[in-house]
């Protein structure tokens, strides 16, 4: 099978290459899913410049998302539950940029007729991301105030967009006037530019109130967003693309009667249960156009050093797939 491989750190067009591998040997839990397309994530970035742990030896494999069609299934697999022949997504196996993966049964998600494997590869790991952040780490409902870093970003947008399905306003965080533009257009109410005084702009619109709940994914903005956070509010962090946070003082916590409280994607896809139901859900709120997703870009596998070029220059507010 052909792969995107890479032996060393570095930039993307000096040490991503295609590669002829032989095929992942599946167990008897596991099912081996020709891919027809690949999500590409920061982490992917990372993990190529050598700023995340990476496992085994070279040459290594990048990629964690994708969708495809299964091929062979393991001798314990429940042919009724996943067969071969049947299309699957996944959000959280390793080794995906390849023609061949392979995947634990329990990582495996069926995909109705209505969500392509594109679609499936675009939207797994952010939406649900998004998902768990409003059902799991700050549970939204009706009049539920909630500020979106980054709004106009993958993660971003499905937020804002889950937010108002459950009943809540969105006030969004963005770099540009282009950017905001997105964000109302997907429904963010209010929406404030990073180079501005965004916090005391908040606090106006809040009557100094404040808000129920900031989903900080900026990292060096959290002590803002406390500032912005009511009494009795919570911060969720979940990512830190700017930089390192501070040290929290739980002091502020405690006087503020304010909660921070973390979210990480793993720590909630535990079991296939919870993939399907979650999944569910959320190929739900696609399927009845209650959620809407950015147009994809596609790039070739072979193609893979550009697309990463492509998201490291932050071109695209819609994800980038690589098709085998």
């Amino acid at each position: 099978m052909q792969a995107l491989v890479f032996d060393r750190f570095g930039e993307a067009s000096q040490v991503l290459y295609m590669k002829e591998l032989e095929k992942p040997q599946i167990g008897k839990n596991d099912v081996l899913v020709r891919t027809q397309a690949i999500g590409l994530n920061f982490a992917d970035i990372y993990r190529r410049n050598g700023n995340y742990h990476l496992v085994g030896e070279p040459p290594y494999i990048l990629g964690y998302e994708g969708a495809g069609i299964v091929e062979e299934i393991g001798s314990e697999v429940n042919s009724d539950l996943i067969r071969v022949g049947m299309r699957v997504g996944f959000a959280d196996v390793p080794h995906a940029n390849a023609q061949l993966v392979k995947v634990t049964v329990e990582k495996a998600i069926p995909l109705p007729d209505e969500i392509s494997s594109e679609m499936a590869a675009a939207v797994l790991l952010q939406g649900l991301t998004a998902h768990y952040l409003t059902r799991d780490s700050f549970v939204v409902k009706e009049g539920t105030v909630a500020v979106v870093h980054a709004v106009a970003g993958g993660v971003g947008q499905l937020l804002t967009q889950i937010i108002k399905l459950l009943g809540g306003t969105v006030i969004g965080l963005t770099s540009s006037e282009e950017k905001a533009e997105i964000a109302k257009q997907i429904g963010a109410d209010h929406v404030f530019l990073y180079k501005d005084n965004w916090t005391e702009q908040i606090l106006q619109l809040t009557n100094q109130i404040g808000v129920n709940v900031v989903y900080e994914s900026v990292g060096s903005t959290i002590m803002d967003s406390f500032k912005i956070t009511k009494i009795g509010g919570t911060v969720v962090f979940y990512g830190m693309a700017g930089g390192d946070p501070p040290l929290i003082n739980p002091r502020m916590l405690m006087d503020g009667s304010k909660t921070l409280t973390g979210g990480d994607l793993w720590n909630v896809l535990t079991s296939r249960e919870e993939r399907l139901k979650r999944s569910t859900e959320l190929f739900s709120w696609i399927s009845q156009k209650k959620i809407t997703i950015s147009e994809w870009k596609n790039f070739k596998l072979s193609e893979g050093a550009l697309a990463h070029e492509f998201l490291e220059q932050r071109k695209s507010t819609g994800k980038i797939l690589l098709i085998p």
